[in-house]
């Protein structure tokens, strides 16, 4: 009777062991699918996830994985294809633009040294304006159509940020002024470096400033934080949180920017983060804020 409770247990011990191997197997399996699932989606490979076990289950828990997988990698080279044949096209007809409006802005100066009526002129003013117009639009398209479709590294350097955001407001001074802007700029005793690309630092700044122009009520207030950390705010009735939160979008623009494409801001992301740093949006108390975040250290002068 011993013998034969001694063969039981030892058979169940046996038979749990190997539910526990099991199990075991099955646990790794589970993990090797998940792990080889990331790995095929960040490499974009062509090889099929395979697992090292004969479980039926498990196989063919892989094998759908792999169909769903074949799928997204379809869907992926396809939206991939047509988003690089879309920034392709865009930076054709952008470019085909130019010369047209280059051919309308001779033929309008041509106009202006002929003899005309006061109503022909006052034509020739409205066209020439919108004509103006529309070369500005073309240009900014052009630039953002090139910024996207390039896949070049950029290059970066050591770049002062007191320095560049006084070039930047000093090259817009007289349109702030124009529009009743006194811009107040708050920097650090010391000069603040990060590592970025000057010319795509300019038009960063630049486009906000340009932003600013666009729905700022009249003020505009710059503020350098010792960490790298750049906020531009102003008042803006027009806008609100809805709309703040679309700002980046592509082509967005609100009622009181017709003349604008809306990519300005799209721009100032793509390269703030092709730089490596941190840009965001925030409306409250009526004031719009952009901030934009580098990874900075101080320098060892002073700002004189």
């Amino acid at each position: 009777m011993e013998l034969l409770l001694m063969l039981a247990v030892t058979i169940l011990l046996f038979i749990v062991c190997c539910l526990l191997i099991k199990v075991v197997m099955l646990r790794k399996a589970c993990v090797d699918i998940a792990d080889s699932f990331v790995k095929h989606i960040e490499t974009e490979t062509n090889t099929l996830i395979d697992v090292p076990t004969r479980d039926k289950k498990a196989v063919y828990l892989a094998n759908t994985v792999n169909v769903q997988l074949k799928k997204l990698m379809q869907q992926r080279r396809k939206y991939q294809d047509g988003d690089r044949e879309l920034k392709e096209a865009v930076t054709a007809i952008s470019h085909d633009l130019r010369t047209p409006l280059t051919a309308i802005f001779g033929y309008l100066n041509l106009l202006e040294e002929e003899e005309k009526s006061d109503n022909a002129a006052r034509y020739i003013s409205y066209i020439n304006e919108r004509t103006q117009a529309l070369k500005q639009l073309t240009e900014e398209l052009f630039r953002f159509s090139v910024i996207m479709a390039t896949d070049d590294e950029m290059t970066m350097e050591e770049v002062d940020l007191n320095g560049a955001l006084e070039e930047s407001v000093a090259s817009f001074y007289a349109s702030l002024i124009e529009k009743k802007i006194t811009p107040v700029i708050r920097l650090p005793e010391k000069r603040v470096l990060c590592s970025a690309n000057k010319d795509a630092l300019s038009r960063v700044f630049g486009n906000i400033i340009n932003n600013a122009l666009k729905y700022s009520d009249g003020d505009l207030e710059i503020v350098l934080e010792e960490n790298g950390t750049v906020t531009f705010s102003n008042a803006a009735s027009g806008l609100d949180e809805v709309l703040v939160g679309k700002l980046f979008d592509r082509f967005f623009t609100v009622e009181a920017a017709r003349s604008s494409t809306g990519l300005g801001l799209t721009i100032a992301k793509t390269l703030v983060e092709q730089m490596g740093g941190e840009i965001d949006a925030a409306y409250g108390k009526g004031r719009l804020s952009i901030r934009i975040k580098f990874n900075a250290e101080q320098g060892g002068g002073y700002v004189h």
